[in-house]
């Protein structure tokens, strides 16, 4: 904790400061439709606070104050054990749930980066974990890990799963992955890990109890479902009515198709910038993904590919890679891929650290003015 502290407070504040910035500075571009995307819930305690509650923020929000029953068709996109926290600590704090999903999100922010660190150090040795935690932390997608949204939480589960899973503690790698998979559909690529994990293990009876517990855990979800909303899928449903996300026949082939080709629509300059930067994302990602599978072994790779599949396998219609910065930024082998790259080559380190503090800032400054961000 002691190495990652420094790193988190002073990025967490830049981040904070620069979105206050933003809503001082130039609230004259505030984007233009954002009333269509505001609610009353995303308001509590002034600009300081609510500014970490965007988007998807009111759709937790929701479900955090009133569940799935009665909630829009939407809603079961958005995987229950985040809002269920923020429930818990928002009945806490008597109310005030947009800061209860600050705390959440800024309190699974620091574990996961005291959890990356103490997963890179004995392989990248102190240089390379601290400069692991610095990439995470200055990841243009960074701003996500203290707003009103899951990926904090995600994370840190994630990396729980592999720090016990390779301690061979099979029943807590099982219930970090399980609980991973009751915040994110993600949590799938860590049942693939498990799997891994547990062919390569001595004793593979007990090590294949943490992908079935796993598996065991994510269920209760559609069971929840079936019992609110009599619908166990539902969730799927969602993703294709709102947000426009289909199976695609060719699987991650798909998505980097699609994407490819939306860079010759004819849908403007601001399109062809969206598109673009996707696709940059998506294919940074997969090449970091190969690093870590040769760098730290099949669980790692396995994990990393799977997560990168599941988006890349059901492109939105208008933007295909739509979020992809976001969805890569939960992928925590390939920031341990990254600094292996910045050891082995020089000047990387300074280019990351440039680029990403850049992209981190007009991210933020998006976020800050209602303008979409990953």
């Amino acid at each position: 904790m002691r190495a990652v502290l420094p790193v988190f407070l002073w990025s967490r504040a830049a981040i904070w400061a620069v979105a206050l910035l933003a809503l001082g500075l130039f609230v004259p571009n505030r984007h233009p439709n954002a009333e269509r995307w505001d609610s009353e819930r995303l308001h509590e305690l002034g600009a300081g606070i609510d500014v970490w509650a965007r988007w998807d923020s009111d759709w937790y929000l929701r479900i955090a104050e009133g569940g799935y029953d009665g909630a829009p068709s939407s809603t079961p996109a958005f995987f229950p054990l985040y809002p269920a926290v923020v429930a818990l600590v928002g009945r806490l704090l008597l109310g005030h749930y947009v800061l209860a999903g600050v705390l959440v999100s800024l309190a699974a922010c620091l574990a996961a980066f005291a959890l990356l660190h103490r997963l890179a150090l004995p392989r990248l040795g102190p240089d390379g974990a601290r400069r692991t935690v610095l990439y995470l932390a200055l990841f243009p997608a960074a701003l996500f890990l203290q707003a009103v949204y899951s990926e904090s939480l995600y994370l840190a589960l994630a990396l729980a799963a592999f720090l016990l899973a390779e301690r061979s503690r099979w029943l807590g790698a099982g219930a970090a992955a399980g609980l991973a998979l009751l915040t994110r559909p993600a949590g799938l690529a860590l049942v693939a890990a498990l799997l891994v994990f547990a062919w390569a293990a001595e004793d593979r009876r007990r090590a294949v109890a943490a992908p079935a517990l796993a598996l065991g855990l994510g269920a209760l979800y559609p069971l929840g479902l079936a019992l609110w909303l009599g619908e166990p899928l539902a969730f799927v449903r969602a993703q294709e009515g709102i947000w426009e996300r289909q199976l695609s026949p060719l699987g991650p082939l798909g998505g980097l198709s699609e994407g490819a080709a939306a860079l010759f629509r004819e849908d403007g300059a601001r399109a062809l910038a969206l598109n673009l930067q996707q696709l940059a994302f998506a294919l940074l990602f997969l090449g970091l993904a190969v690093v870590a599978w040769r760098a730290f072994g099949p669980a790692y790779g396995v994990f990393a590919a799977t997560s990168l599949a599941i988006p890349l396998s059901v492109p939105s219609e208008r933007w295909p890679l739509l979020s992809m910065p976001r969805f890569g930024l939960v992928v925590f082998p390939l920031f341990l891929a990254l600094a292996v790259v910045a050891q082995r080559r020089r000047g990387v380190h300074e280019a990351v650290v440039a680029v990403s503090s850049l992209l981190l800032g007009l991210f933020v400054v998006q976020w800050a003015l209602w303008q979409w961000v990953a």
